[in-house]
C-alpha cells in the first residue's frame, strides 16, 4: 500500500524520463521485487486448493480461492485472472483492517466507559457459551451488537482511505449545485462526508457508538453502500471488493484483543491528551505510534 501512495516520477513524466528517473531511484526495483513476492504468495495459495490432497468442495462451497478457481475453469479465464482478483481483496482487506482496529483502540482508550461497556458484552457472550475456549469465536460475531457499533463508528471517523478511488461522469451531471462535464474525474471525501455535521448532526466529531442503536435516528444507517452518508467502502458497483474480508478481520480481531487483555495507557499518559493525529497517506494511518499496556484478563472464580 505504501508503494502504491509513493511518489514515482512516471506519474508526471509518462514517458522514457520519467521510466529512467524512477528505475535510477530505486523504485522500479522495489516495484518489482513487490510483484515477485506477492505473485508467489498467491501462486502458493492456488497450488494448495488445487493439489489432488486437498479436499473439494461441495457445489457452491468453499472458499474465495475456491470459488476464483470454478469460476476460472466455466469461463476460460486464467491464473493471472484469479491473482488479480485476489490482490485486489487481499490490499483491500489487510492494511485497512489493521488500521481501523488501531483507531478504535485509540477511540476506546480514550472513553473507558465505552471501552468497559464493550469487554462487558463480549465477556458475557463468551461465558455463555458454555465451552472452555476462552477467545471468541467467528459464530459469536453476529451477538456482539455494541462491538459492531463501535467498529462502525470508528469507520465514520477513520475510514481507511479517506479520498476512495476517483470516478469518472459518463455524461454531464450536476452535483451540489455545480455542473459537472462529462469526462470528469471526480473524487468523493469519504473523511468529509462521516462528519458532516448536516447528516451527524453537531456531535459529529465525537465518538459516540451509541448513535447507531436500534431505533435511533441513525440505526438502520449501514457501511455497505445503501446509505450515502456513510461510504467508507465506497458504493454501488465499484465498491471496495474486501469490505466484507475486512470488516470480519477488524470484528474479530478487535473482539478478542478486548476479551482477552486488559488495556491501559502507559504511566505518565493521560487518555485526554492522547495525539489523534492523521499521516496523510494512501490508507490513513496514525501519525504517532498508539502504546498502549496489555495485561491478560483472568476469569473470576466461581462462586
Amino acid at each position: 500500500m505504501d508503494m502504491s501512495a509513493s511518489f514515482s516520477a512516471e506519474d508526471f513524466f509518462p514517458n522514457a524520463v520519467g521510466r529512467l528517473l524512477d528505475r535510477l531511484a530505486g523504485i522500479v526495483a522495489r516495484r518489482e521485487r513487490i510483484f515477485r513476492d506477492l505473485d508467489s504468495f498467491f501462486e502458493a495459495v492456488l497450488e494448495q486448493h488445487l493439489h489432488p490432497a486437498c479436499p473439494k468442495p461441495e457445489s457452491g462451497g468453499g472458499d474465495l480461492v475456491d470459488a476464483l478457481i470454478r469460476i476460472c475453469e466455466e469461463h476460460g479465464f486464467t491464473r493471472d485472472h484469479v491473482k488479480a482478483v485476489l490482490l485486489d481483496a487481499f490490499l483491500g482487506g489487510v492494511d485497512t483492517s489493521s488500521v481501523t482496529i488501531l483507531w478504535a483502540m485509540s477511540e476506546l482508550i480514550r472513553k473507558p466507559q465505552v471501552l468497559k461497556k464493550a469487554q462487558e458484552e463480549i465477556r458475557a457472550v463468551v461465558a455463555g457459551n458454555g465451552n472452555n475456549e476462552q477467545r471468541v469465536q467467528p459464530g459469536d460475531l453476529p451477538k456482539l451488537t455494541y462491538l459492531k457499533m463501535v467498529v462502525k463508528e470508528t469507520l465514520r471517523l477513520h475510514p481507511p482511505v479517506t479520498l476512495l478511488l476517483p470516478r469518472e461522469t459518463l455524461r454531464r451531471v450536476e452535483i451540489g449545485g455545480y455542473d459537472v462535464s462529462a469526462g470528469t474525474r471526480v473524487l468523493v471525501n469519504a473523511w468529509a462526508i462521516g462528519r458532516d455535521p448536516a447528516s451527524w448532526g453537531q456531535d459529529a466529531a465525537e465518538f459516540q457508538p451509541e448513535r447507531f442503536e436500534s431505533g435511533g435516528r441513525h440505526g438502520e444507517v449501514d457501511f455497505r453502500g445503501a446509505h450515502l452518508e456513510l461510504m467508507p467502502f465506497g458504493a454501488g458497483r465499484r465498491i471496495c471488493p474486501g469490505l466484507a474480508m475486512g470488516v470480519a478481520n477488524v470484528e474479530f480481531t478487535l473482539a478478542n484483543m478486548l476479551y482477552g487483555f486488559k488495556w491501559e495507557l502507559p504511566e505518565g499518559m493521560v487518555a485526554e491528551k492522547l495525539g489523534m493525529e492523521e499521516a496523510g497517506r494512501l490508507t490513513f494511518h496514525r501519525k504517532t505510534p498508539l502504546v498502549l499496556l496489555p495485561t491478560p484478563y483472568v476469569l473470576p472464580r466461581a462462586g
